[in-house]
């Protein structure tokens, strides 16, 4: 928190104690939202000459927002950082270090709605085959790719998934969200028959490190995986595979949903396996299903004018229809 003067530095303490204890979010969002408040604790002191959180006032908010417009920070996340500072002045107004709601007329950014990169189920396959299966973890890395397509897991479930929540009876798996909240998902016999590869051909010979036992994916020296290290895994596998597109964990999820619904898929259900506390965080894939659909009608429709037109030939008819 760089010339985060002591009254600030001691309001975010306690905001993150708060996100934490109160709202139980995540490690990852808890640190997100404390990145944010300390630039702008920082602005706020630094241009707007306010010492303490309690002198946040709507202009300062504003004069913080404008500066982010400036920079050219993208929409989205002009509207994260409105977000949180909206919630940290709730923070201050539940701990009584102001009395007044200064963020509650401050117009957000409209948010752009990016739809995400997809993958067809040839690349999925083709990736999944890309994994370098002569290198002794290279078992272990498929079984995370199966795992990942088949529940459409967020990457930071996918390190943390514990052996005891997989129910090869059911063929389900337990996860914990954000919120801290748990979801049941069901999840394919491919990604079953891969876990069992791995158990048996990898992690059999592995000795977990203390408090790593009930970690399912671990490294070599028996450690969970971090999050890095699934992006560089899958990263390598796209590239084994020649698929050229820009690639991450969560293109895994976004094509997991988007199958899902090109395939006739409830959007109820998708939300649930998903995680997403919102339909309207769901309903994004739905344009991306009518996105396959148009593509579809440009590509074969013979009146589309991407395909060949279908020609006929005239007949002469002195017949009325």
């Amino acid at each position: 928190m760089t010339n985060v003067s002591t009254n600030w530095r001691s309001a975010i303490a306690g905001y993150r104690s708060y996100l934490e204890l109160e709202r139980g979010l995540s490690k990852n969002s808890v640190s997100a939202y404390s990145r944010d408040i300390s630039q702008f604790a920082d602005f706020n002191i630094a241009k707007e000459g306010l010492n303490s959180p309690s002198e946040i006032t709507m202009d300062s908010i504003e004069h913080f927002m404008g500066s982010l417009f400036d920079r050219d920070l993208a929409r989205n996340s002009q509207a994260r950082m409105l977000s949180g500072v909206r919630s940290f002045c709730r923070y201050l107004r539940l701990e009584g270090i102001i009395d007044t709601n200064p963020v509650e007329l401050v117009e957000a950014p409209r948010p752009q709605r990016k739809l995400p990169d997809v993958l067809s189920v040839k690349e999925i396959g083709s990736i999944i085959q890309g994994v370098d299966l002569s290198r002794r973890e290279g078992v272990r890395n498929r079984a995370m790719l199966e795992v990942l397509y088949s529940c459409g897991l967020r990457v930071t479930e996918l390190c943390e998934l514990q052996l005891t929540k997989v129910d090869v009876i059911d063929r389900v798996i337990q996860v914990i969200g954000k919120g801290n909240k748990e979801r049941i998902i069901p999840i394919g016999t491919t990604a079953l028959d891969a876990i069992d590869d791995y158990l048996s051909q990898y992690r059999s010979q592995i000795a977990p490190q203390k408090g790593q036992e009930d970690v399912l994916f671990l490294g070599r020296k028996g450690h969970g995986l971090s999050r890095q290290m699934a992006f560089t895994m899958l990263r390598r596998a796209a590239i084994n595979a020649q698929v050229r597109k820009t690639i991450s964990p969560h293109t895994f999820r976004h094509s997991f949903a988007t199958h899902l619904l090109e395939a006739g898929a409830d959007l109820r259900a998708v939300q649930e396996m998903l995680g997403h506390a919102q339909i309207t965080t769901t309903e994004i894939y739905t344009h991306l299903d009518r996105r396959f659909l148009k593509d579809q009608i440009t590509k074969y429709h013979p009146r589309s004018g991407q395909s060949q037109p279908i020609k006929t030939k005239a007949k002469a008819t002195s017949q009325t229809d």
